[in-house]
């Protein structure tokens, strides 16, 4: 046994690192996705402010949110992963507390840019960052196991941020949780996210580094550097079809408990909505640990739109009444849930230039997210313009299951359309002749 074999630890650092991963996650999501939600309810029981207005904050932290996300992996680039890991958790207690402190509309969107950048920057491209380098092969298992720390977020966090409010007060809650947060990250981000596999001698999912004089596999993939990738068709549906997914999904969540309280009641409204959590954690875990190496990943997330197409189907089919039908559209659609942010970048690894990556998932989930900001209120203008079910309560329209379904539908579909795309802008020259553009030179923007 050589000396490097004898020296390499018996458990691969990219899983520690992995599970670290997971731990940001919880954070993350618990404070810069599942709080707002939270955060509206208390600002306006303490504040009094109309619902109109704490709502624009939210769609403003996402909005701002996006726009950092697209700067990532240039900021990662420039100050390094866990520097920028370290700033976001500050950055998203201060954001908080902001939020929590606010006297005056003003100083409410004051708080937005600090909180904003700490969820993109512990979200998901971020997580994406934290565990490509240390895995190929085994990506999708070691990006489901990071990413179910979004999903143990909300089920921890939710109800945290709720008691904690009602003990302490929201500011009080604020300090505690964006304290909590700042400590962790730090040392998470010391511990795990600062080393890197050339570092430590190791190659992506443990191997050993090739011996002296061995070549390494050649790319198959052209980069695609500055605006050549916005003209890349394979690009150009990825993110359609991540942004009309997410917005179908996040849409139909916010309005998914009021929308099962009538059949349900609150309390047992509450434990489908944990089913729908439950669900997804299994659901990302199975796909990531049982998908093939050399797996179609577009059609694997096509059909997981299909899965969550026969959910809204069954919440349809219920009529707002039938209970075992509305908790099997719960099963069928939260399976689907963490998959529809896990394996777009699955697809980008699978698609793109080893250098483009990290900036494809990037932008992807900025579009995405600047996309979904606005589905919580488009859900509910919907609700109230489409008919409810006979007997039904004001804004219990089933019919807001089939848009969902259709959208997702939609998704799928763009998604298949770039199955196959040669790399790079193409324009037909001739009945049939495809050519490629010549390549220009890279550009140096933060925004690729």
């Amino acid at each position: 046994m050589s000396a490097g074999a004898a020296e390499r630890p018996a458990v691969f650092f990219g899983w520690r690192v992995a599970w670290a991963a997971f731990a940001i996650a919880v954070f993350g999501w618990g404070v810069g996705f599942y709080g707002p939600p939270v955060f509206l309810h208390a600002i306006r029981e303490a504040r009094g402010w109309p619902v109109w207005l704490v709502s624009a904050a939210v769609t403003c932290h996402f909005l701002l949110g996006a726009l950092a996300v697209a700067n990532l992996a240039y900021l990662h680039r420039r100050f390094g992963l866990a520097a920028i890991t370290r700033a976001g958790g500050v950055a998203a207690a201060l954001g908080v507390l902001g939020w929590a402190l606010a006297r005056e509309p003003w100083q409410l969107f004051a708080a937005t840019p600090l909180s904003a950048f700490g969820w993109a920057a512990t979200g998901a491209a971020a997580i994406n960052a934290m565990v490509a380098p240390w895995f190929d092969r085994r990506r999708p298992a070691a990006l489901s196991t990071a990413y179910n720390g979004a999903s143990v977020g909300g089920v921890l966090l939710s109800p945290l941020w709720v008691a904690l409010i009602a003990a302490v007060g929201f500011p009080g809650a604020a300090a505690l949780v964006g304290g909590a947060m700042v400590l962790a990250l730090w040392w998470l981000s010391a511990r795990f996210l600062a080393r890197t596999p050339a570092a430590m001698g190791l190659e992506p999912d443990g191997g050993a580094p090739p011996a002296a004089g061995t070549a390494r596999p050649v790319p198959q993939t052209a980069a695609l550097p500055g605006a050549l990738l916005w003209r890349d068709p394979r690009f150009a549906t990825l993110a359609a079809a991540t942004s009309i997914g997410l917005f179908a999904q996040v849409g139909l969540i916010a309005h998914l408990f009021s929308l099962l309280v009538p059949a349900l009641g609150a309390q047992f409204a509450g434990f489908a909505a944990g089913l729908a959590t439950a669900c997804a954690i299994a659901g990302r875990t199975g796909l990531g640990w049982l998908l093939p190496p050399d797996a179609d990943r577009r059609r694997a997330a096509a059909a997981n739109y299909g899965l969550q197409i026969c959910g809204c189907l069954a919440f349809f089919a219920a009529g707002g009444a039938d209970v075992p039908t509305l908790l099997l559209g719960v099963a069928l659609f939260g399976l689907g849930i963490g998959n529809a942010t896990s394996l777009p970048p699955l697809i980008a690894q699978r698609d793109f230039a080893h250098a483009d990556t990290a900036r494809v998932v990037a932008l992807v989930t900025a579009c995405s997210q600047a996309a979904y900001a606005f589905a919580p209120a488009a859900f509910g203008a919907l609700r109230d313009l489409l008919p409810a079910a006979p007997g039904a309560a004001e804004g219990a329209a089933p019919a807001v299951f089939l848009v969902a379904a259709g959208l997702q539908a939609a998704a799928a579909a763009v998604l298949l359309l770039g199955r196959g795309r040669p790399s790079g802008p193409w324009t037909v020259r001739g009945p049939t002749r495809l050519r490629p553009r010549p390549s220009p030179s890279p550009a140096r923007s933060p925004l690729g």
